[in-house]
């Protein structure tokens, strides 16, 4: 007497789901942190290439009370934070700068609009060591 015994084949989600379903997460993952990383450094990056950024800095780096409390080289120390956005060929500037040179560190404050030129409402710099702010607009 013969079996009528047939071999059922298992479809290739019942042999690899255990694989599949944590790599296919783990590359999504991984796929979303590329994503948050990119647009990270892209914010950061136009926030640098901003004119309102590379005058603060500029400032800051030429201004002698600045290099006599912080020490020379003066540099960025870190991710600036804030915005600048445009609206109807107006510019708006809100930026903190963590800076840094060879003495101590410190954040630059700028606050300005640009209506054909920049006019900057703060540019200062606190001090963390000492605690002290520093308008960096009075000359």
């Amino acid at each position: 007497m013969e079996d009528d015994y047939t071999e059922v084949r298992k479809s290739w989600w019942d042999r690899n789901w255990k694989w599949f379903v944590p790599t296919g997460c783990l590359s999504l993952l991984v796929l979303f942190g590329l994503f948050l990383t990119g647009l990270f450094f892209g914010i950061t990056s136009m926030l640098k290439e901003s004119d309102s950024y590379k005058a603060a800095m500029n400032e800051a780096q030429h201004n002698t009370i600045v290099l006599e409390k912080l020490g020379s080289p003066i540099e960025d120390n870190g991710i600036a934070s804030g915005s600048v956005n445009s609206t109807n060929s107006i510019e708006h500037c809100n930026l903190q700068i963590p800076i840094r040179g060879s003495k101590s560190r410190g954040t630059l404050f700028v606050v300005g609009t640009k209506n054909g030129t920049w006019k900057y409402d703060e540019m200062s710099l606190y001090v963390e060591d000492t605690k002290e702010k520093i308008d960096l607009l009075k000359k």
